[in-house]
């Protein structure tokens, strides 16, 4: 049993895992799970470079992180960062802070890095002989991942929640003609996923991160986010397509009454709902199998 702290750092949120991890049975045990809304992919779609306010929240929660890492005792610790920090101009600015409060650099890795770790902590616990598409919506891009015990075919594509509506910047509600231009940039993009991954073969579809477990909330009716209800939850495309069309034809303060809705995610959830409506119907998937164990998990596995 090796105890481990894995943070996964994206363009929308920063995540923390510290769990013990026993290779010999394939079980984790977490120890501590939390997430932190921080936008570090602020503005990066458009200016290249990571915002100072959007670098200084997430120093903030690495310091937060670094206490907690502390108490628990972890004996190993890595720090992947993900789309945000792979775009930016000044990425050194976002190095040097977290090697000083942590102690570790930070890893900017590939997308095909980050479809292996999202794959193997959304499906090592499944225990299935089975084809898998695993797909990893974030909030700048968007990991397709196909395997059964092992990555057979990856991409990563550049949709994610933050980047589809810092591009188009839909309404409160959002227009049909916004809508008619995410679904265009979304299709595109599934074009190029397609030219790696056989999207369409049978398959279960696996959906991770935070835009897919929070339309496994809305669709479960939970009156409180609940990750037991929702780790490997099987939802339907119509109740997908049913809480897609909810988000986008809803106002910013309805959104807030949704209760299972994350406050850094009101903004940003109708466009991660479009892209797993979008994957859906190109893959023509009755359902996702959603996981709560994702990239964090794989991360997690890769130190132990």
């Amino acid at each position: 049993m090796t105890r481990v702290a894995a943070i996964d750092c994206g363009t929308n949120s920063i995540r923390l895992l510290v769990a013990d991890a026993d290779p010999a049975t394939g079980e984790i045990t977490d120890l501590d799970r939390r997430m932190t809304i921080v936008r570090l992919g602020q503005g990066v779609d458009r200016t290249g470079r990571l915002a100072p306010e959007a670098l200084e929240r997430t120093f903030a929660a690495c310091r937060e992180y670094a206490a907690v890492i502390k108490e628990l005792g972890a004996e190993r610790i890595r720090f992947v960062a993900t789309s945000a920090s792979r775009d930016a101009e000044n990425r050194d600015d976002f190095v040097r802070g977290v090697l000083d409060i942590l102690g570790v650099e930070p890893e900017v890795i590939s997308g095909d890095q980050e479809a292996e770790f999202s794959f193997t902590g959304a499906t090592k616990e499944l225990h299935a002989d089975s084809q898998y598409l695993v797909v990893d919506i974030g909030g700048g891009s968007t990991e397709f991942v196909v395997g059964s015990r092992t990555v057979e075919a990856a991409r990563s594509v550049d949709i994610g929640c933050v980047r589809m509506t810092e591009r188009h910047h839909p309404g409160d509600p959002a227009t049909p003609e916004q809508i008619a231009a995410i679904r265009a940039d979304i299709e595109a993009a599934l074009d190029l996923a397609e030219q790696s991954v056989p999207l369409r073969e049978p398959r279960t579809l696996v959906g991770l991160a935070g835009s897919v477990t929070t339309v496994a909330a809305i669709a479960l009716g939970l009156t409180a986010y609940d990750s037991a209800a929702i780790h490997h939850s099987r939802i339907s495309h119509d109740q997908v397509a049913a809480v897609t069309e909810r988000l986008l034809a809803s106002t910013h303060e309805e959104r807030t009454r949704i209760p299972v809705l994350h406050p850094g995610r009101i903004d940003v959830i109708a466009a991660g709902a479009l892209v797993l409506l979008a994957v859906m119907e190109r893959t023509g998937a009755r359902e996702v199998v959603v996981s709560e164990h994702d990239i964090l998990d794989g991360i997690a596995w890769s130190v132990a």
